[in-house]
């Protein structure tokens, strides 16, 4: 859309109030297009109403959530825009683009029936938003999850039904994952529910978890020896369905050749601050023994959960004594090993209740630990990964004042769409960006090792963004991906090989990079517009206020135009 049309349609917008139609509008596409087909992401939301329904993944319900979409993608569509206000008007724009984002998910890249960790990952997410926060009592929570148990059997059938001839890599993603699932379901589980004394209750779970159980070992069996020698499909996007999953999910239109040369630009420049910076630290070594010695600073396997908690009381009073941002909430996330299921591919994540859970509000801070079953060197190199500098790094991102920040504001987001929709741009990019921010604005008191650790983050996210695109693009092999985070991203072997992994399933993950430089770029022009009376203060508050849109959605509020992003 032209940037006049945008200005002509804001300025309509503002003219009428909001109206009961819309609202209704919005609260049924989230219950019949959006929750009726994701349970577990209701639950986590904080509507509780879903907490016995499980996900239907068979063939026939995917057709119904393609049908129920573009059913409401039209009622958005031709939903009268005189009767809009600016920021529903910008709400509606959000809501379609979600929505033809969705339709791209499910009727071109087909996720469903390419990639087998999603039948598995599903039932452990279903399980887990169900245990792991006390929004109501144990005896209730396992009532439900019982229920949604019972109908996990039908998600293996789906999935048997489905997966013809996925991904070689997905599968192996798949069978690396289950036995962790199993675990979970075997251990995790039960433990959640110690506390429930109901005889009744208490053996009717032990024979749904029991069948769970088995249902996953039938399914590691299935994947490993009639799957896996038929996973002949291929992972890659191309390049127009890239480039339209960009255009959806974060209202970006570059095109992949101008998205290379902006990321390879920002590769050289952190590479070079990252020699810099190593030659300060000692100008007799390379950067590359800069870096081993780096790596080596790590804290012991026992220890790391420990370290975490050390840096996060640090961060918090550093945002607070310098006002770089206000934060809603003196309560600290909880820091907590990465649950079983989610070790495969995750280093770090933060796992907050959503915007409208009105009990269990705790937010866990999740660090995967070293696998006992490693070998020294294997433990070793994981450890290098978790030094001094990626640590403070880490918890910046995920923490103070990243992810968890982001999620003491989802109340003050404006609406309901703003609540429940979010942009990768805007989540990731704003944690990335915080890293850099809080080195530049002193924290570590110069500390080189934290600069070059910052840097070190910022070279992997680099790497993502080149990967991703040449992957999916098919310029790229999945090895020479691998190589390219040792080679260019500065990265661990182990580490090479897992973000690759990521990258297949995972394509746009450029959205940390990106989203970091749109919002700097964004900063610039605010402060531009501001003049004296910019702050940073202001311009976080205001920017983390608008919920979680695209960034092109947050300029047009913050600065009053359609201008480009970057």
């Amino acid at each position: 859309m032209k940037r006049i049309a945008i200005a002509v349609l804001l300025a309509a917008g503002t003219m009428h109030a909001q109206t009961p139609e819309w609202d209704k509008l919005v609260d049924r596409y989230f219950d019949e297009a959006v929750f009726a087909f994701n349970p577990t992401a209701a639950v986590q939301e904080g509507f509780h109403a879903y907490d016995a329904k499980l996900e239907d993944l068979s063939a026939p319900a995917i057709k119904r959530q393609i049908e129920t979409a573009r059913r409401f993608e039209a009622e958005f569509a031709k939903f009268p825009v005189a009767k809009l206000t600016a920021d529903q008007l910008e709400d509606r724009t959000l809501v379609l683009s979600n929505i033809r984002g969705n339709l791209l998910g499910l009727e071109t890249v087909r996720m469903w029936d390419k990639d087998p960790d999603q039948y598995a990952s599903t039932a452990s997410s279903a399980a887990f938003v169900i245990m792991s926060r006390t929004f109501a009592p144990a005896d209730v929570r396992l009532r439900a999850l019982i229920a949604r148990e019972k109908q996990m059997p039908k998600l293996f059938f789906a999935g048997r039904a489905n997966l013809v001839n996925p991904p070689k890599l997905y599968t192996e993603v798949a069978i690396e994952q289950v036995p962790g699932i199993i675990s979970f379901f075997k251990n995790d589980v039960p433990l959640a529910f110690k506390d429930v004394k109901d005889p009744a209750l208490l053996a009717d779970f032990r024979l749904t978890n029991a069948s769970v159980i088995n249902e996953l070992e039938a399914w590691l069996k299935w994947l490993q020896t009639d799957v896996l020698p038929r996973s002949n499909g291929d992972y890659k996007l191309g390049a127009d369905t890239y480039s339209t999953k960009l255009h959806y999910e974060e209202m970006v239109d570059i095109p992949l050749d101008k998205l290379l040369e902006i990321g390879y630009a920002d590769l050289k420049a952190n590479q070079q601050r990252f020699t810099e910076t190593a030659k300060q630290i000692d100008p007799k070594k390379t950067p590359q023994q800069i870096l081993e010695e780096a790596e080596k600073d790590h804290p012991t396997a026992d220890k790391l959960l420990q370290s975490f908690r050390d840096t996060l009381a640090g961060l918090r009073e550093f945002i607070v004594q310098h006002k770089l941002m206000t934060i809603p909430s003196p309560v600290m996330p909880i820091i907590e090993e990465t649950p079983a299921f989610m070790r495969a591919l995750t280093s770090a994540s933060m796992d907050t209740p959503g915007a409208y859970e009105q009990v269990a509000k705790e937010a866990y801070f999740n660090v995967t630990l070293v696998d006992p079953k490693w070998k020294p060197a294997q433990a070793e190199d994981w450890l290098r990964s978790f030094n001094r500098g990626t640590i403070a790094s880490t918890a910046i991102h995920e923490a103070f004042p990243g992810h968890y920040v982001q999620f003491l504001y989802g109340p003050t987001a404006p609406s309901k769409i703003r609540k429940l929709i979010s942009a990768n741009t805007y989540t990731e990019g704003w944690a990335h960006y915080c890293e850099q921010m809080m080195i530049d604005e002193g924290y570590g008191a110069g500390d080189l090792k934290l600069r070059l650790g910052q840097l070190q983050d910022a070279l992997l996210r680099d790497a993502r963004f080149i990967v991703g695109i040449k992957l999916h693009t098919g310029q790229m092999t999945f090895d020479e991906g691998a190589d390219f985070f040792v080679k260019e991203g500065y990265q661990t072997k182990i580490t090479g090989q897992r973000e690759t992994k990521r990258g297949a399933s995972d394509a746009t993950y450029l959205y940390y990079t990106l989203g970091k430089l749109e919002i700097l770029k964004l900063r610039e022009d605010y402060k531009k517009l501001k003049g004296a009376a910019f702050t940073m203060e202001d311009f976080h508050n205001n920017f983390l206020k608008q919920g979680m849109p695209p960034i092109k959605i947050v300029r047009r509020k913050m600065l009053g135009n359609d201008s480009p992003v970057l």
